[in-house]
């Protein structure tokens, strides 16, 4: 991508801090390679057009020949989310948004890093690094900003307060796009720690879904010095046993608990009927490109069937998000072209996200009834030897910090409370 496009202004940040000292506690000098450079978004009004141009030019397959979705999104469905993107919907608002939030990039590995990063106004606050996933984007967490920034004004306290940290993964969204192989959770989760020392911080927790519980969890593997603690809402949990009957078609193993045999049952399904989208990726990123880069109905409904899905929704995504949300993401995916490119972090992944992990430091989870799958406490508790916290709630899916911004704000204030001394 190029960022030329993009960005209204970039600067240094040692001219940063005078002109916003609340948002930085470091800054390296200026023209260094550790730059963090101030990030304005705005898309030409020539790509705005083209997208609508291309939607209005959609050539439609056909009927889907049931009455469910298990063939997938519905055609009548996904022709009224086209008719109000080609028309009525508005990029800027989306665009504004971000604009509305301190916003930065910095190179890190030859890499560009877009990011926010919000300082509250609270003493004390406690550096939080959030990672969102596929296909999300760094639009599924912007209503966290307030509740954990501000909690004085959401029912917490002043000392429930964080300092926030938003990047956009490699490959997503303006951040760059990788030219080369490599950049796997494993890199990204060392990319983040040097994020969070660049601003400064010497103690920080991290939080994620989806991918963003991938890169959590390598942090906590790598156990860079001043990580706390991890928070993850998607954790990596089933047993190895359990993990090889899923992965043979095997009846599940004896003895498992309801909540086990639960959990068993949903990732069934998704491994036998719900796993297509991944296969694709894992395998083929770049076949399934040109589709998507081409055809931004083709994008949208790609995409929208996992938000139909994985919402806690009944199978009806606009029932948990707003149909300007869910545009607001996929548009993003759109200007910025990154099918390709944020689908090519599975290629370089190709591991099962769910399998049990090994996490020795400080974790906590939130288990959300509209998840894949619902963590049992007992694999949990393998998993993650210093579980801290885990709590399930009762209602929030997949994108749980879009779809329920308040509780999963809660959650964090109460997953991290223990450790808010270890930082001061």
């Amino acid at each position: 991508m190029n960022k030329n496009i993009f960005a209204g202004t970039l600067i240094t940040a040692a001219t940063l801090l005078l002109a916003a000292p609340t948002f930085a506690q470091t800054a390296p000098a200026a023209g260094s390679a550790d730059s963090i450079r101030h990030f304005h978004i705005n898309v030409p009004e020539t790509a705005v057009a083209d997208l609508r141009q291309r939607v209005a030019a959609t050539r439609w397959p056909g009927q889907e020949t049931v009455t469910d979705q298990s063939q997938g999104v519905k055609l009548e469905k996904i022709k009224k989310l086209a008719a109000y993107w080609g028309t009525d919907y508005d990029w800027r608002k989306a665009e504004a948004k971000l604009n509305a939030l301190p916003q930065f990039i910095t190179t890190i590995d030859g890499l560009d890093i877009q990011f926010v990063h919000i300082r509250s106004k609270h003493p004390h606050a406690m550096p939080l690094i959030v990672t969102h996933g596929w296909p999300g984007s760094i639009f599924e967490l912007l209503k966290i900003a307030g509740p954990l920034t501000d909690p004085t004004a959401y029912g917490g306290k002043a000392e429930d307060a964080f300092d926030l940290v938003l990047p956009s993964m490699p490959g997503y969204g303006f951040s760059g796009r990788p030219q080369g192989t490599g950049w796997d959770a494993d890199h990204i989760a060392k990319a983040w720690d040097v994020l969070m020392k660049r601003l400064g911080y010497k103690y920080y927790v991290s939080q994620g879904g989806d991918w963003g519980s991938v890169v959590a969890d390598k942090m906590a593997l790598q156990k860079p010095q001043g990580l706390l603690g991890i928070h993850v809402n998607m954790p990596a949990t089933v047993p190895a046993d359990v993990a090889k009957a899923l992965k043979n078609g095997e009846q599940p193993p004896a003895g498992l608990s309801a909540k086990e045999q639960a959990a068993f049952k949903s990732l069934n399904h998704l491994y036998t009927k719900g796993g297509g989208y991944a296969a694709m990726m894992v395998t083929r990123p770049q076949t399934l490109g040109y589709g998507l880069s081409d055809s931004p109905v083709g994008l949208a409904a790609f995409f929208y069937d996992k938000f139909n899905e994985w919402t806690y929704s009944g199978g009806d995504a606009e029932k948990s998000l707003t149909r300007d949300e869910i545009l607001d993401d996929i548009s993003l995916y759109w200007l910025t072209n990154t099918a390709v490119s944020s689908a090519q972090l599975y290629w370089e992944n190709n591991a099962n996200n769910f399998n049990a992990v090994n996490v020795t430091i400080p974790a906590a989870i939130t288990v959300f009834p509209g998840e894949i799958y619902q963590a049992p406490k007992s694999w949990a508790e393998r998993s993650y030897k210093k579980l801290i916290y885990f709590n399930e709630v009762n209602k929030g899916g997949h994108f749980a910090a879009w779809e329920e911004p308040q509780l999963f704000a809660e959650e964090i204030r109460a997953a991290f409370k223990s450790l808010r001394k270890s930082a001061d």
